[in-house]
């Protein structure tokens, strides 16, 4: 027989549209069988306890990243998080940092969308329209495996202590899908766009503590990024020092 454990969730709780009221935190406690992830139990207590709870969800299988929170001090996945795993009964769960909180554990993600923006992260093509798929070799796909899995949760956003005491740096999330296009085969952006992130708001900016590796929930490893554009601008201006060309 399956038995329920009781849990305490402390969920922090404001709305920007009643600037008057401080954020708080409020208990519910409920019963959880082993194996319910915290999405799960987020919507239990938003349909069956408090509909007035707010919070992002789509996929539920750690695809779309819309569940990003910030639980038990750990940025993660609602839908990917078991309740169990916490080794503990009190369950705390907060919006991500840095970002502009809207209500509940919805946060405003303007400010992450227009950095991704300004990386330009889609195919650049000089040549014309071929009318058909452009083919890739396995080793030319294996280059950008890893940038590829990410899923714009902004996990690595709200972890980056940058960030936090700059909201202009580029972030490891728009980086990271930089480097996935610079080593993409099929891409045709000239080498100069590397200077539009040559500053302490792009690739220099990077503290390198790691906060973003450690809060990605697909092994995207944005530092790794960040190191790969350093070290394609160094040997940038190398060539250019030298007259040689690419």
């Amino acid at each position: 027989m399956i038995t329920a454990d009781a849990y305490t969730f402390k969920i922090l709780r404001s709305d920007r549209k009643k600037p008057d009221e401080k954020p708080r935190f409020e208990t519910y406690r409920v019963k959880v069988i082993p194996g319910l992830t915290v999405l799960a139990v987020l919507m239990r207590i938003r349909d069956e306890i408090d509909g007035t709870l707010s919070f992002r969800s789509s996929c539920r299988s750690a695809v779309c990243g819309s569940c990003a929170m910030v639980i038990n001090g750990r940025i993660d996945l609602a839908c990917r998080t078991q309740v169990a795993s916490f080794g503990t009964n009190t369950i705390i769960l907060e919006p991500l940092p840095n970002m502009e909180i809207i209500k509940d554990l919805v946060v405003d993600m303007t400010p992450f969308w227009r950095m991704y923006e300004k990386v330009r992260p889609w195919l650049v093509r000089q040549a014309e329209d071929p009318g058909k798929e452009i083919e890739q070799s396995e080793e030319e796909r294996s280059r950008i495996d890893q940038f590829v899995n990410c899923i714009l949760c902004a996990c690595c956003y709200g972890a980056c202590p940058v960030i936090t005491r700059d909201p202009e740096y580029l972030g490891p999330a728009a980086l990271a899908k930089l480097e996935r296009f610079i080593l993409d085969s099929r891409d045709e952006r000239s080498e100069d766009f590397l200077d539009t992130v040559n500053d302490e708001r792009g690739v220099w900016g990077c503290d390198t503590v790691l906060r973003c590796i450690e809060a990605c929930p697909k092994d995207v490893r944005p530092t790794d990024s960040i190191v790969g554009l350093r070290k394609a601008l160094v040997k940038k201006k190398a060539r250019q020092l030298l007259g040689m060309k690419k």
